[in-house]
Formats: structure tokens, C-alpha cells, sequence
């Protein structure tokens, strides 16, 4: 049963309840925030790994990778050897006002040029400057953390395994073939 005024007491006594308690508010540009591991923030390129294969720009849901290139002869090593050509990055750039953060990008790329980077104070006063150039993005690969240790109770990769396997085979024929030629001395 209530009686009137009662919700009025009840919230006054939240009230009296709270404001004897230490405030939890961090005064952000004071406090840095504790950020979870492996926080999304911004995408950091590693130029040195970019083949410019075009993979990350091509399944970029908003196409908001920008990526130029020019092809570059390299002279043959061996004089019977033929030239050989390579790509090189001229341009690199994401219009992160374009980007949703779904790390497609990050996935697709096969040399492990893409990273994501816990940094998240890239904003600007003009939308046009959201697009970041190669340079911004390889000074935030600096900011990159290291990758998580591996569980030592996981399983073992098959490929490992197999290499493995491959290896204690190759190394077992050799030890009996090395014992066989010794007896036959």
C-alpha cells in the first residue's frame, strides 16, 4: 500500500544516496580513458607491406579508400634473366567522414599492411579534412598494440602440425640413413 507522495520520497532518497557518493565521471581531455584491449579506433598502414594489390579498396563496402600507383621496372639480376616490374604506392588514403569501421579492409589485406590503431582523436572542424594521407596513417602504425599472446593451451595449427611431422620424418630418415652408413664402414 502507498500512500501520496511516496514516489516523491523514494526519489528523494536516490538523491541523498547518490550525492554522498564519489563521483566516476573522468574529465576527459584531463583523463585519458581506459580503453579494452584491441579498440577500434582509427586504420594505421604499414607502407612498407603494401603490394597495392587493390584488395582492401575493391571490398571497401563504402569505398572510402583511395589508392594510386605506378609501375616501376626493376633490371634483371642474371643477364639471361627478363626484367621484372612492381607496383608502387603513390597514394594512400581514407575519408575516415566515409568509413563504418567494419575492419573488412583489415581482413582482406594479404601482406598484413592494414592495423587497427586504439587512436580516436583525429577529429577535425571540416568534414573535407577527414581524409587522411598515407603519412597520418603510418604515424598511427606506431600506436598499434602487439598482438594478444597465444593461449599455450590452444590446439596446435594443422599447418604447424603437418610441418612439424614433415620435419621428425626428414630428420629420422637421415638419422637411419646415417646409421647405415656407418655399419657399412
Amino acid at each position: 500500500m502507498s500512500f501520496p507522495g511516496s514516489g516523491l520520497a523514494k526519489g528523494l532518497a536516490v538523491t541523498l544516496r547518490t550525492m554522498t557518493k564519489k563521483t566516476v565521471t573522468a574529465q576527459y581531455p584531463d583523463v585519458q580513458p581506459e580503453l579494452p584491449p584491441r579498440t577500434r579506433g582509427v586504420i594505421a598502414l604499414l607502407e612498407e607491406n603494401c603490394t597495392v594489390c587493390m584488395l582492401c579498396a575493391r571490398e571497401c563496402p563504402d569505398w572510402c579508400i583511395y589508392i594510386d600507383s605506378h609501375k616501376e621496372t626493376l633490371p634483371a639480376a642474371d643477364p639471361n634473366a627478363r626484367a621484372r616490374t612492381r607496383n608502387v604506392l603513390d597514394r594512400f588514403a581514407i575519408d575516415f567522414s566515409l568509413c563504418m569501421y567494419c575492419g573488412i579492409c583489415i581482413e582482406v589485406c594479404p601482406f598484413d599492411a592494414l592495423f587497427w590503431s586504439p587512436e580516436f582523436e583525429y577529429a577535425e572542424t571540416d568534414i573535407l579534412e577527414l581524409t587522411h594521407e598515407r603519412d597520418k596513417l603510418r604515424e598511427w602504425m606506431w600506436t598499434v598494440p602487439a598482438p594478444p599472446a597465444l593461449d599455450p593451451a590452444a590446439e596446435e595449427p594443422k599447418e604447424i602440425a603437418t610441418a612439424r611431422k614433415a620435419a621428425e620424418k626428414l630428420a629420422a630418415a637421415a638419422a637411419s640413413a646415417a646409421a647405415e652408413a656407418e655399419e657399412s664402414e
